[in-house]
């Protein structure tokens, strides 16, 4: 599934693309991937025009003048191609339909916009979905209602990256990074190279940290998140970005799989291992396990 620094790559592509476009028509296969009644499609998608595209963690948010948006979540094999005679862009996972004549078998929902331009949905497996919904009440959408908070956002500083992860103490710090509700868009590759960076084991309990960690953690996750943003993502096999390039943030990762290679600080061998689930890269000297503390949550020193 594509993370944060992927989706905002897409979100920066087709901003330059769609913005303006009337949608004159929509086709859709199957209702899983469009699940939207005819009257709201009818009445607040076609006709309308496209005002912006935003993120929130990993869905797109396409603004609408009808009040409406849609909301599109990619999954693990959705795309994005946009088409009109003389552009051809694709966004997500990247397989042939990415530059093959559209639609085919994987499209399942097609915008046609006034001008002859199209965006077309494709996926494989059918997990992603367009869904319309009032602009005003986004914010309060249980999907969105769920997510944690932008780690890009301003406001967010390792005191909020702090008081996000202790509400999960006792989980290993992998886990609670990928816990979409504690903060939004990271995902298994971001988690890795941002642990590595700050130079806590995957399988460091929350309230093991220190708040030098979590000041730590804090800034690497900004500067893991924005080094990707700067390459255009990862290589990761289900991403390639808006113009149908292959990111190449993993031409530049640290650990996430380089199993079995030098650590890039210290030359130790990186070790692939099984926390929270997910395979998991880490240094096995930089990145030391700490013993349990016995006392309360929080060192004395942190409050």
């Amino acid at each position: 599934m594509p993370e944060l620094p992927e989706v905002e790559t897409i979100r920066r592509g087709l901003d330059k693309l769609i913005i303006g476009k009337q949608v004159r028509a929509v086709d859709f296969d199957t209702p899983k991937s469009f699940p939207n009644s005819p009257e709201d499609v009818k009445k607040f998608l076609i006709n309308s025009t496209i005002e912006g595209i935003s993120r929130r963690g990993k869905a797109l948010i396409i603004q609408l003048n009808s009040g409406y948006s849609l909301i599109i979540h990619l999954r693990m094999t959705g795309q994005l191609v946009y088409d009109d005679g003389e552009t051809h862009f694709g966004a997500g996972h990247p397989n042939d339909s990415l530059i093959s004549r559209l639609p085919d078998k994987s499209t399942r929902v097609t915008l046609a916009f006034s001008d002859g331009g199209q965006l077309f949905f494709n996926d494989q497996r059918k997990f992603g979905w367009m869904r319309l919904y009032p602009s005003s009440i986004i914010d309060e959408i249980d999907f969105f209602r769920r997510l944690g908070p932008e780690p890009l956002a301003a406001e967010f500083n390792w005191l909020e990256l702090r008081k996000r992860l202790m509400r999960r103490p006792r989980s290993v710090i992998k886990a609670a990074l990928l816990d979409q509700s504690v903060i939004a868009g990271v995902g298994n590759i971001y988690a890795d190279e941002s642990l590595w960076e700050a130079k806590i084991h995957p399988s460091t309990a929350v309230s093991e940290l220190s708040a030098k960690d979590f000041k730590n953690l804090h800034d690497a996750l900004i500067k893991v998140l924005n080094l990707s943003l700067e390459y255009g993502g990862s290589t990761d096999r289900n991403y390639v970005n808006a113009e149908g390039k292959r990111g190449s943030y993993l031409e530049f990762a640290s650990v996430f799989r380089r199993e079995n290679q030098p650590c890039p600080r210290c030359g130790t061998t990186i070790l692939k291992i099984r926390v929270a689930g997910r395979g998991t890269h880490y240094c096995p000297h930089c990145q030391k396990l700490k013993p349990t503390k016995k006392s309360s949550l929080y060192r004395m020193e942190d409050k």
